[in-house]
């Protein structure tokens, strides 16, 4: 992005821009801030692509050595929003090394390692961190174990790193949603042979609202930790 086009508005850069939660995110917040949406579906960056105030890339963010030059050019991010993860079934006797290894990397190692690239960025702006976590980041249940683990790690990085940046002035925030309609969800609920009942779940919007309330906190405060639940009778 050139440093012309984040002249007249903030910067937010959004992981997982492609699943339901990033795509809502990145359309919320381009109504006031440029937007760098990276995500892996060609075709569903190219239609952000074409939204106002968005620049699409592709990003396989595990890819460890290609993050650098992924945002390099960025000088100053007002806005970073962990929204890419990889979720499904696991139990500790049959979760194999390579789902441990995929969950962790994308759920926990891609987060870390992007936040550190665009830390110089984000002290630019006194910038926000987003962390979407889950409900699953505060309680484990059984056949759920890989990703639970990774979600109460990705808890601890955020407030290990909350720590570390305060003097900063850099905001980092955990939102912890339930259960939301998403391309991902379906796929969860398909495997346990649930039907899918789009209306049983939170709208990706109603988390995207979650954030843009951390990013809108103000100056004197910061909102470090956000539970979305589903309304009562709604399931």
């Amino acid at each position: 992005m050139s440093a012309s086009s984040t002249a007249t508005r903030p910067l937010a850069v959004v992981t997982g821009a492609t699943g339901g939660i990033g795509h809502a995110c990145v359309v919320d917040l381009s109504r006031d801030h440029e937007v760098l949406a990276l995500g892996r579906d060609v075709e569903l960056l190219a239609e952000l692509d074409a939204l106002p105030h968005v620049t699409a890339r592709a990003a396989d963010l595990t890819d460890f050595p290609s993050l650098p030059a992924l945002v390099q050019d960025l000088e100053r991010v007002d806005v970073l929003v962990h929204s890419a993860a990889l979720a499904g079934p696991s139990t500790v006797e049959d979760a194999t090394v390579e789902q441990w290894r995929s969950r962790l990397e994308l759920n926990v190692v891609a987060p870390a390692e992007l936040t550190r690239l665009l830390l110089p960025a984000l002290r630019a702006a006194r910038g926000t961190v987003v962390f979407l976590n889950s409900g699953s980041g505060f309680t484990a249940r059984g056949g759920d174990t890989v990703y639970a683990a990774s979600k109460f790690a990705l808890r601890a990085l955020a407030d290990s790193l909350r720590q570390e940046v305060e003097g900063d002035g850099i905001v980092v925030s955990s939102v912890h949603p339930g259960p939301v309609d998403t391309r991902m969800q379906r796929r969860i609920q398909e495997s346990r042979g649930n039907e899918y009942r789009p209306e049983s779940f939170i709208r990706p919007g109603s988390v995207a609202a979650a954030v843009r309330a951390v990013v809108d906190a103000g100056e004197d405060a910061q909102v470090t930790s956000v539970t979305v639940r589903p309304r009562a009778g709604s399931r």
